[in-house]
């Protein structure tokens, strides 16, 4: 076998790569002899923690992953559900996290286009995408560099190719500010039975390398840079410019006419599988095909249409250039698979074989210039158990006060609904296309949740329109207090989000954002996060389809908030009733649904008046939040309701606020000592906790809205105020407040300053 080098490269070589020293000692015993060049990149990728999992793998054995309505579940490109009607909702969530603190624009822009080939990879269309975003305080200069290219560079890949943004959070907090997230989930629908499956088969079959051409953009790129803490990266170059070509560069128009061409080829039958090209290129995703179907690959670099002369073997195996699929077809159907790419004017080559040697073999031209077995590279990464140590004091710092515990209610509810956290999104999703396809319900700030109609509709045109909601969340601040209890809340506000819109929960999906799990702290947050996120799936019969892993992100000021964004798709059997959380008419009776228990511990308003992160956070009494979820719902489906809103940061002060700005209309408001005793009109205006639902609709309608679920009525819809009263017996003194519906709009597009 020939070598790509004359000399071979060295164990320093390989810590270089991100290797251990052991590591490279056992690759050295897989292969009977040292690695060549090659050989030892493809090890280095493979066995890399965004690749492996190395350090997770063990605990996300632990998450639920069957259940009725599962088709398609975690291992292969996305989960799938099925949605009824013959079809199959396919969904996942990814990280593009250190790309984009290094380039954000590029990116983002190119999370966007990994997350949609994962979709249209087992045969479904891309019909939405949503966004999870975090970055430092909104007043930094490096921060506002990231989100304005992440915004922009999502708002560019999902417009130019067509597909919505139809929903989505941003969070803005100190440990974002060196290390920012940026995750993007997308879903898309295809026929039940035609999902496609990665797995290669047929000794004897071509692979197909079909799409963009190969470049050394992107070269050890998402797989490299997720796989280490960054260093440090400033919005004007310093140490994050030496880090840019590792970024890789999309097209949009590019990927488009990837997005048809690959479901044409399996809409008419061409295909035996498929895979996308994301983090290590060929490397990963030949291999990983190989390693699902038991099978070998003979690759011959020489064969594959490059962007660039003179490219080393390694260069061409582990490039991460965008718009590349792989695929499996039967000798026979060459010429056909071409035409299809000829037609939609992508490149298409045949580049190599499947074997039966279960050998990931490596050639130039018929020279053999590496030899791997696939079960090493794949299935035999060393997992290493995570060693738990919960900190005995403060990891994060507190935030710096910008308002005093003193402050009046209203003087709190304008600075919270002006806070950069629960600010309107709308000068973001203004830049996003939410509307595309037509298929879109329920816009941003219209509804807890996106709707999205599934078409045709049956029953012809006045007959119901089925449905698929979708919300995606996460609060790294209340895990961080909790890793448990939080990542559990965070789970409930999801399928609280789909309850407000009158959806039934089907499946989940995650990414899980940690620093370095290395370290005991880090680890125990991960372990205790990832049992929040398996018991509440559990108790929610929600299991999980699929989903990512981000670790080492940190920075030189320390690590993120551990911040495990969830993703969450359900059903709804008419979306014309689709639930709005805006008040809709004056005269309708204002009730609280649900057994809620407020606390500022870990809030927005704590945030605000610069409070240090509780240890802990109180218990979550899962079985009432399930049961007001399932109250609300059904009233949503029955028609009984004007409005549902979950009641989540900023307390329920901040729920009323919005509800009324969503409608236009005002709100009286009075609390009375029998519910709220004890806790002190802060907590009673602006905790927060899962469980509570703010809904409005006729007074006799919700007089009976569900046996065993507390329903109080508090007010009445009407006027252009937001009036809330709260019974003197509470803290002692009366306490009252009165805002102006335009003052209220005034605080809450305070967003728009910074886009000014």
């Amino acid at each position: 076998m020939a070598s790509e080098t004359s000399t071979l490269p060295t164990l320093e070589d390989a810590l270089t790569l991100g290797l251990t020293r052991e590591e490279y000692e056992l690759v050295c015993e897989k292969q009977g002899r040292p690695p060549n060049q090659l050989e030892l990149a493809m090890y280095s990728l493979l066995w890399s923690e965004h690749c492996a999992y190395k350090h997770s793998r063990k605990l996300l054995r632990t998450l639920p992953t069957e259940g009725p309505h599962v088709v398609m579940g975690p291992g292969e490109n996305a989960g799938a559900v099925d949605v009824g009607g013959g079809l199959a909702c396919a969904f996942k969530v990814e990280s593009h996290n250190h790309p984009s603190a290094v380039e954000p624009f590029q990116g983002a822009a190119t999370g966007v286009g990994g997350i949609l080939r994962d979709i249209f990879a087992i045969g479904a269309r891309p019909i939405a995408v949503l966004d999870s975003l975090r970055f430092g305080e909104p007043s930094g200069a490096r921060a506002r560099y990231l989100l304005d290219g992440a915004v922009s560079g999502i708002g560019h890949y999902g417009n130019s190719i067509g597909v919505p943004t139809v929903g989505g959070e941003v969070y803005f907090e100190q440990p974002y500010e060196q290390n920012c997230l940026v995750n993007a989930m997308a879903l898309g629908l295809a026929p039940r039975d035609e999902l496609m499956s990665s797995a290669a088969a047929g000794h004897g079959n071509l692979l197909v390398l079909f799409g963009a051409s190969t470049g050394r953009d992107g070269i050890g790129g998402a797989s490299v840079l997720a796989s280490a803490e960054l260093a440090g990266a400033d919005g004007d170059g310093g140490e994050g410019a030496d880090m840019r070509p590792t970024v890789q560069v999309g097209d949009p128009f590019a990927e488009k006419k990837l997005l048809e061409c690959s479901l044409e080829l399996l809409e008419r039958g061409l295909l035996v599988s498929l895979q996308d090209l994301g983090a290590a290129g060929l490397t990963s995703s030949a291999s990983e095909m190989a390693s699902k179907g038991g099978v070998g690959m003979d690759i011959d670099v020489a064969e594959v249409p490059l962007r660039e002369p003179h490219m080393e073997p390694f260069e061409v195996m582990v490039s991460e250039s965008q718009e590349r699929m792989l695929c499996v077809i039967e000798p026979g159907k060459l010429d056909a698979v071409l035409a299809v790419c000829e037609k939609w004017e992508v490149l298409g080559a045949a580049i190599g074989r499947v074997t039966g040697t279960q050998r990931m073999r490596v050639l130039v031209g018929g020279e053999l210039v590496g030899d791997m077995a696939v079960s090493a590279l794949v299935d035999e990464c060393p997992l290493y158990d995570l060693h738990p140590l919960k900190p005995t004091g403060p990891l994060y710092k507190p935030p710096a006060a910008s308002l005093s515990l003193d402050a009046t209610p209203r003087e709190m509810l304008l600075a919270l609904l002006a806070c950069p956290n629960l600010a309107s999104r709308r000068p973001l999703f203004e830049q996003y296309d939410a509307i595309v396809q037509s298929r879109t319900v329920r816009r941003p700030e219209q509804a807890d949740a996106a709707v999205l109609a599934l078409h045709p509709a049956p029953g012809g045109a006045d007959g119901p329109v089925p449905a698929l909601a979708v919300s995606i969340d996460g609060n790294g601040r209340r895990v961080a207090a909790d890793p448990y209890r939080g990542t559990l809340a965070a789970v409930l506000e999801c399928a609280s989000n789909l309850a407000c819109v009158g959806a039934e929960p089907l499946g989940t999906t995650n990414n899980l954002n940690f620093g370095n799990p290395e370290k005991g702290h880090i680890a125990w947050q991960l372990t205790e996060s990832v049992r929040g996120l398996g018991d509440a799936c559990r108790a929610l019969d929600v299991p999980i389809v699929g989903g990512n892993v981000s670790l080492y992100n940190e920075g030189a000021t320390g690590p993120i908030y551990p911040t495990p964004v969830i993703g969450m798709v359900g059903r709804l059997p008419d979306a014309r009733r689709a639930g709005r959380l805006g008040f809709a008419a004056a005269g309708d009776e204002i009730a609280l649904v649900g057994l809620l228990s407020p606390s500022l511990a870990a809030s927005e308003l704590a945030k605000l008046c610069g409070q240090q992160l509780p240890d802990g956070l109180e218990e979550v009494d899962i079985d009432a939040v399930r049961a007001a979820q399932n109250a609300v719902r059904e009233a949503v489906r029955r028609g009984i309701l004007a409005s549902a809103h979950d009641i989540a940061e900023g307390g329920l002060a901040v729920a009323l606020a919005e509800c009324c700005l969503a409608g236009g209309v005002g709100a009286s408001v009075r609390l009375g000592d029998d519910f709220w005793q004890a806790i002190g009109p802060a907590a009673a205006l602006f905790g927060e906790g899962p469980g509570g639902f703010l809904v409005s609709g006729e007074r006799d309608a919700l007089r009976g809205l569900a046996e065993g679920v507390p329903v109080r009525a508090i007010g009445t819809v009407g006027g252009d105020q937001l009036r809330i009263e709260i019974s003197e017996t509470i803290a002692g003194q009366s306490v009252a407040m009165s805002v102006d519906l335009n003052q209220l709009d005034g605080a809450h597009g305070a967003l728009g300053e910074l886009f000014a």
